[in-house]
């Protein structure tokens, strides 16, 4: 950015050009706390390459930026500039007028899991061995027993209810875990599905009903799951109280969907009724529908996922759960 102060209104006026558009804003915001290369703001904004790389060069030739070489890459980071500089004061206010953007807040999300990935790199060059051993771990044992392993944890008495269980994946890899899992969906199409896939194991249970009106009697499980299916129903509050009137006294739910965006595209894409949920918004609608201890948070993107972040609600039914080996 320029650290002289000028008046002209030639030279506002192109400030005012470079930062009047979306992405580069969104890569102002990166670069201002983060020196990241172009492969790295491809990932987290979820462009081309191309893209990313004539954006960089409007902001760069305008003075926003600054960049130096690192082996063959290119690391970008905000230039700074004096306090009282036009430049920068009219970024402060474009910065707050932005940073609330249901994107931006997503971008944040990517760049947090993709800076996280720099250290087990260090790791691997100073610590040898050590730094080896996941790639050791999964070439040597695979990756089915983590899961496996966390599944566990679930009680083995317990009935669960998959709710939106679309083709069954979630069911089939609870059944091993679990007394019985009751997989409910009003797809058809999806429920046929999911009837190969767990076709042979005797405690899954699949139900064609709509989650606003499940066909569970009340108090009849122990967890209920409502994974990706929130945002399909055109009324959540009366979902999640469905989901609570199935659930038996100190049952548990867990709830994820997707964090709220801004990607009106993909939303009709999908199907999907909403444009997702806040963490806080998800809070106090599994509040309101009368369960308890309510807790939520972001999930971090997977690398290769190319849809909008996660957030994830879980809670339980007040009261105590009953014992299962009482009730035979």
């Amino acid at each position: 950015m320029r650290t002289t102060v000028t008046r002209q209104p030639e030279a506002l006026l192109s400030w005012m050009a470079s930062l009047a558009d979306a992405t580069r804003l969104r890569l102002l915001h990166l670069l201002e706390r983060h020196e990241l290369g172009v492969v790295e703001l491809c990932e987290v904004l979820q462009i081309p390459q191309s893209s990313v790389s004539r954006h960089l060069k409007v902001l760069a030739d305008q003075g926003w930026l600054e960049g130096r070489s690192q082996g063959t890459n290119r690391l970008y980071r905000m230039a700074e500039a004096p306090r009282d500089s036009g430049a920068r004061k009219l970024w402060l206010l474009a910065r707050e007028q932005t940073s609330g953007w249901p994107t931006v807040q997503q971008d944040r999300l990517r760049l947090t899991r993709r800076l996280s990935e720099r250290e087990p790199a260090a790791q691997a060059f100073f610590a040898g061995a050590a730094g080896r051993w996941d790639k050791l771990r999964s070439e040597l044992y695979g990756e089915v027993f983590s899961r496996e392993a966390l599944f566990a944890l679930l009680p083995a008495d317990w009935v669960v209810a998959d709710l939106g269980c679309g083709t069954g994946q979630t069911a089939m890899a609870l059944a091993p875990h679990v007394r019985q899992v009751i997989g409910i969906d009003q797809s058809g199409a999806m429920l046929k599905a999911a009837k190969k896939r767990v076709a042979g194991l005797g405690n899954v249970e699949l139900r064609q009903g709509s989650l606003e009106a499940l066909p569970l009697e009340d108090a009849s499980v122990d967890g209920a799951l409502l994974l990706l299916a929130l945002t399909y129903v055109s009324d959540p509050a009366r979902a999640l109280g469905e989901m609570l009137r199935v659930l038996r006294p100190g049952g548990r739910a867990v709830v994820v969907d997707l964090l709220r965006h801004d990607r009106e595209e993909f939303r009709r894409q999908m199907g999907q009724h909403s444009l997702g949920f806040e963490p806080e918004a998800l809070s106090r609608l599994v509040a309101q529908s009368g369960l308890q201890s309510v807790a939520c948070r972001t999930l971090s993107p997977e690398p290769q996922a190319k849809g909008p972040a996660l957030v994830l609600a879980s809670a339980t039914k007040a009261g105590q759960l009953i014992d299962l080996r009482k009730r035979r």
